[in-house]
């Protein structure tokens, strides 16, 4: 199906692309902050077991995870403020004009950091309300890595400044944190752009441990950011963009 926007791109909707890692039950799934493999449990209730190759008539399962540490979700403000306000009622709009832009982490001795300097041609773009940060070397270990104890690459927190500038709204990375793992509980950039608590954005999301294939080109793109209805600060999510054209 294509459609045609108020611009006059074009947008094939049958050619989504799916930036999310799905939660797993086995040691394929991504952790992050120390938390251990989700779990994908039958229900048992006396002589019933919610499992078909057990016995059971249907399979009915629990299921124990962590949306920070244990695949794609998107998080709001309600992550670093002492109301956990929810992503589910704050993210009320779906469809945002994103950019893809892959960086090179730059080292700063023990750490890798995204820098303003990488981002300079989110500049070229107008009218953006998303981007989706792609680090590179882009190697798919990127959706069953253990992030914990890694001190994986983050964003300096003055790529702020052009994140304002461009009145950017979301913000998509394939890393477990816009932060720096071990930070003594700074949280500088989630701080920074959400303005807590000076200015509260409840307008602004991060979406993390997303994975960019490599045959997705830099460039525009139409992004449906969908996320589970938990009331919660954070909850799974899949972005799906949808190549302009």
């Amino acid at each position: 199906m294509i459609v045609t926007t108020e611009k006059g791109e074009k947008i094939d909707l049958n050619k989504g692309i799916d930036l999310s890692i799905p939660l797993s039950n086995d040691a394929d799934n991504p952790l992050a902050w120390y938390v251990k493999p989700p779990r994908f449990e039958p229900v048992m209730e006396d002589e019933w077991i919610g499992e078909v190759k057990q016995g059971g008539a249907v399979n009915f399962r629990n299921i124990f995870f962590n949306p920070h540490g244990h695949g794609t979700h998107t998080e709001c403000l309600g992550h670093i403020t002492p109301e956990i306000y929810s992503i589910n009622k704050h993210l009320n709009q779906y469809f945002f004009k994103a950019v893809v832009i892959s960086v090179s982490p730059v080292h700063k001795g023990e750490d890798a950091v995204v820098t303003l300097a990488q981002l300079e041609k989110l500049k070229e773009y107008d009218s953006v309300e998303a981007v989706i940060l792609r680090t590179l070397p882009n190697t798919p270990d990127k959706k069953s890595k253990n992030y914990s104890s890694t001190n994986p690459p983050y964003l300096d927190v003055d790529c702020l400044e052009l994140f304002n500038q461009k009145k950017i709204k979301h913000l998509l990375l394939d890393l477990p944190s816009v932060d720096k793992e071990s930070d003594g509980g700074e949280l500088a950039f989630h701080h920074g752009f959400w303005q807590v608590p000076e200015n509260p954005r409840f307008d602004r999301t991060i979406t993390e441990m997303i994975f960019v294939p490599n045959e997705v080109e830099d460039g525009t793109y139409l992004l449906n950011l969908q996320v589970a209805p938990f009331e919660n600060d954070a909850s799974p999510s899949r972005p799906v963009i949808f190549r302009l054209f």
